[in-house]
């Protein structure tokens, strides 16, 4: 399917079984527009980035997608569930990592992880399994018993993605996941994304590192002022924007032409 916005193509691909559909989605603070008639597909199994500068909506938009906030316009189906009106069956399918994620800091992982699944209505037997599958891949054994409180940043960000995996859910929302990660670990943790879509789970992401994207994502949606102004593979977006080479190319060459053609006021 192809739309035109700003002189810019709109690429965006069909699929048969899509896991998010953003509708018309709008929200408004006041006079000011921070998302603005956003309408996007993911489909199962599919690792879709979504980019823009700051200030774009991205995190209004996940926070929307995630049900923390309430559109003024528009609808969040996760599944075959609306956000706003079914939260709980929602909600049940997704994990929600914030670009400022918090967890407990007078438990320990192991006992965040147990706390998790049980209330995702897993049995302790299930949680356990579960919690030592993800300790084993993010390279937490050794921090099991340790309060939270004591942790480093980057190995409480892997707790983070640990607790997001527990519970086996069908959508990962992620607010830029690479915050504090050294090589080693961001390696962990961007393998465990992707095995994640490799096994039929869905992961919508956020971030500011261009590189990820260009790695891992099987499509790339960018906004710009609250609007929507390109989606596609790599090789659309640098077709779109006429730039070869890295992603970064593509990126700036989209937002800073459409930054030029929108004229209302927005955050």
């Amino acid at each position: 399917m192809i739309s035109e916005y700003s002189g810019f193509r709109i690429l965006t691909s069909e699929f048969c079984h899509p896991m998010i559909q953003i509708e018309q989605l709008t929200k408004r603070f006041g006079s000011l527009t921070a998302v603005d008639e956003l309408s996007l597909e993911v489909a199962v199994g599919e690792f879709f980035a979504f980019l823009g500068p700051n200030a774009a909506g991205k995190t209004t938009t996940i926070k929307m997608l995630a049900g923390l906030l309430k559109p003024t316009a528009g609808r969040v189906i996760i599944g075959h569930h609306d956000i706003q009106t079914s939260p709980v069956e929602a909600k049940k399918l997704l994990s929600y990592i914030p670009d400022f994620p918090f967890l407990y800091d007078k438990l320990s992982p192991q006992e965040i992880l147990v706390m998790v699944g049980q209330l995702f209505g897993m049995s302790r037997q299930e949680a356990d399994r579960e919690r030592d599958r993800w300790f084993d891949s993010l390279g937490l054994n050794e921090y099991r018993h340790e309060l939270t409180e004591n942790l480093s940043h980057g190995t409480r960000q892997r707790v983070v993605f640990a607790t997001a995996f527990v519970h086996s859910p069908k959508i990962l929302i992620v607010d830029e996941p690479m915050v504090g990660l050294d090589p080693k670990h961001a390696r962990l943790v961007k393998d465990a994304m992707k095995d994640f879509t490799r096994k039929g789970g869905t992961v919508f992401l956020s971030t500011h590192v261009l590189s990820v994207a260009e790695e891992l994502a099987d499509r790339i949606a960018i906004i710009s002022h609250g609007k929507l102004v390109a989606c596609g593979t790599l090789s659309e977006l640098k077709k779109q924007s006429g730039k070869d080479g890295a992603l970064e190319h593509a990126f700036l060459a989209i937002t800073e032409q459409t930054s030029s053609t929108i004229p209302s006021l927005h955050i």
